[in-house]
């Protein structure tokens, strides 16, 4: 997180050395070739991955070569395609966000170069820069975006990812702070830093069962040195985190039928046709772990298709998709050339 990307790419070239010692002395790879290696990276760094990768496994003595590199998304549909044939669409809820999904060549008006064999491609969206007036975006939303580091762009992904759910939280709780005495007559100070309260917090708040909510009354103690919390401050912190939730996994649905209304799998067959299961895989912590986020991005996709239409679409974890993806295309590539 605070080194140097020399450092990180050693770091990657030093575990897999480290991966390959264990293969033994058994394992010959054919004359003439290389180990294929199959690499996701999802973030911008100012330079050419592979190049950086490469030079570390150079320095590192590694005899192997980047053959696949995409991002977490278009790789956890490639895991997602091999593990189910009927995947259309993968969805990745995390820290950001992002969707692809496969659309037929004759979509694509801007494509130019030879057409793919099985006559489909592979659209990475970058969803989360998505940007709309019909996005219902809130004093809090625009205060956040003016203040973040990328003003005007991800405009979708601050409503609906776990780098910015917490964030939403915390200025709603600011306001209600000094406009109604939320925390008492003092206003906590920490809860004036930027991206104090984390969406992991929030979503440990927003699962607290508890008749008295001690749970969550314990979290805004650590997070926002609260001693002691009034029954009606939790009650109203649990009510601020289940709406924010509620919006950003309602939005995040919305994304997903979007998707699926473009391929034609937002509507039940007409009659005679036969039924066509369609499976989205979704990836992300945000996902994963935050149970009512997720529950409610699967009822409100329900609620959007219909009852008929959703009884065909199913939405499935992918753990690890991407990491998993990579390295099938990797390895897809490598069958290929033995081929040809």
């Amino acid at each position: 997180m605070v080194g140097t990307s020399t450092e990180l790419f050693d770091f990657i070239a030093a575990e897999l050395e480290r991966f390959v010692e264990t293969e033994g002395d058994d394992f010959h790879l054919p004359e003439g070739r290389h180990r294929e290696l199959g690499f996701t990276f999802s973030f911008p760094v100012g330079e050419d991955v592979v190049a950086e990768l490469s030079s570390a496994m150079e320095r590192q003595g590694l005899d192997m070569k980047v053959t696949a590199l995409v991002n977490d998304t278009v790789g956890t549909l490639a895991g997602g395609i091999y593990a189910d044939n009927d995947v259309v669409a993968a969805v990745i809820l995390g820290t950001g966000t992002n969707a692809a999904y496969v659309e037929h060549v004759d979509a694509i008006p801007k494509w130019k170069g030879p057409l793919p064999r099985s006559g489909n491609m592979v659209i990475n969206m970058e969803w989360g820069n998505f940007k709309s007036d019909k996005l219902p975006r809130s004093d809090y939303d625009i205060a956040l975006d003016f203040e973040s580091l990328n003003p005007g762009e991800q405009m979708y992904e601050k409503m609906i990812s776990g780098m910015y759910l917490g964030e939403v939280v915390r200025r709603i709780l600011l306001r209600l702070a000094h406009d109604a005495s939320l925390f008492g007559d003092v206003v906590p100070s920490k809860l004036e830093k930027l991206f104090v309260l984390r969406t992991p917090d929030m979503s440990a708040m927003h699962h607290d069962t508890s008749h008295d909510l001690k749970h969550l009354g314990a979290k805004l103690k650590d997070i926002l040195g609260v001693a002691d919390t009034s029954m009606e401050a939790r009650y109203i912190t649990l009510h601020v985190c289940d709406k924010v939730a509620e919006r950003g996994a309602r939005l995040a649905a919305a994304g997903i039928y979007g998707i699926l209304k473009k391929l034609g799998r937002d509507r039940a067959p007409s009659g005679g046709c036969p039924k066509q299961r369609t499976v989205v895989a979704i990836d992300g912590g945000l996902y994963e772990h935050y149970k009512k986020f997720s529950s409610r991005v699967e009822a409100t996709l329900a609620e959007l298709l219909g009852e008929a239409a959703a009884s065909s679409v199913v939405v499935k974890m992918a753990n690890d998709g991407s990491g998993i993806g990579a390295a099938l295309l990797a390895a897809s590539h490598s069958q290929y050339n033995v081929v040809e």
